[in-house]
């Protein structure tokens, strides 16, 4: 029976599902190894509950429930007694790994460990411990308490019953789980961070300027969003790094990131997060 979730890593992903596992009556320990983080998400928390009850989709007890099922912690020891555990870390392959073989040591042997990772492979991480079939991918989209999608990863070794276990969950949630199989940027970043790439061209190539492309794709494609305004959104090294991982995992050059992708991160314009990106937030 799963009541307590592990989630660790305190960032924006990381809070939000924290979040929704609360909501949906589970204990919740948030670990993440800076205390300001852990501050900072549950304020997060707490500002975005309250918007549900603005909104009347929640009642305040039930939002103080919710914040009160949300505990915190700087160690992962603290996870000893976890019956499911969710990581969103940094996007960062070797760390990653690291985590999940100290996971494995700590957590007990029928836990599952999950990812929230949008690109990197899940076998691999799988590997880093001695319970490959327990570990799959749990891809939250952004913003986790509003997005129904879970994309849902099968890594080479992962069984049927895990991604079993993790689909019902994702159902109680409220969340929709689609399944993808374990190849670069799985479904949603194959496909998405292509698009992004070349309204990044066709900005470098002086064929429109970011809002004549954002508008193209709103008015002519219903997309709720441009592709620009959604980059700035994600993060430009965000979407750099995916574009990495898709042009080293398969070796394509159609996945070669836009010059002028790189030589905006290398300045520092990221996007809403840094002030600059293709718009000045």
């Amino acid at each position: 029976m799963i009541k307590t979730i592990g989630v660790i890593g305190a960032g924006t992903m990381g809070n939000g599902i924290a979040q929704v596992f609360a909501q949906s009556g589970f204990s919740v320990t948030l670990v993440d190894v800076a205390q300001p983080m852990l501050d900072r998400a549950r304020s997060s928390i707490e500002k975005s509950l309250g918007k549900f009850v603005e909104k009347g989709k929640l009642t305040a007890a039930d939002r103080d429930a919710a914040v009160g099922r949300v505990s915190t912690a700087t160690s992962i020891e603290r996870l000893g007694d976890a019956d499911y555990v969710v990581e969103a870390i940094l996007e960062h392959a070797e760390a990653k790994r690291e985590l999940f073989a100290s996971l494995d040591t700590i957590t007990r042997p029928h836990v599952i460990l999950s990812s929230n990772t949008s690109s990197i492979s899940i076998t691999l991480l799988g590997a880093a411990t001695k319970r490959p079939d327990k570990v799959l991918g749990m891809h939250f989209m952004n913003p986790v308490p509003l997005m129904t999608l879970v994309e849902m990863i099968r890594g080479q070794a992962t069984s049927d019953e895990s991604m079993r276990i993790a689909s019902e969950l994702c159902t109680i949630l409220g969340k929709t789980p689609i399944e993808a199989a374990d190849y670069p940027g799985f479904i949603a970043n194959r496909i998405l961070m292509p698009m992004i790439n070349e309204a990044i061209f066709a900005v470098m190539e002086g064929i429109g300027t970011p809002e004549a492309i954002d508008a193209v794709m709103k008015l002519g494609m219903h997309h709720p969003m441009g592709p620009l305004t959604l980059a700035d959104f994600i993060g430009l090294d965000v979407c750099l790094s995916i574009l990495n991982v898709l042009h080293d995992g398969l070796g394509d050059p159609k996945y070669r990131p836009c010059p002028l992708l790189r030589r905006m991160v290398a300045a520092g314009h990221l996007g809403r997060k840094s002030g600059q990106g293709f718009y000045a937030y």
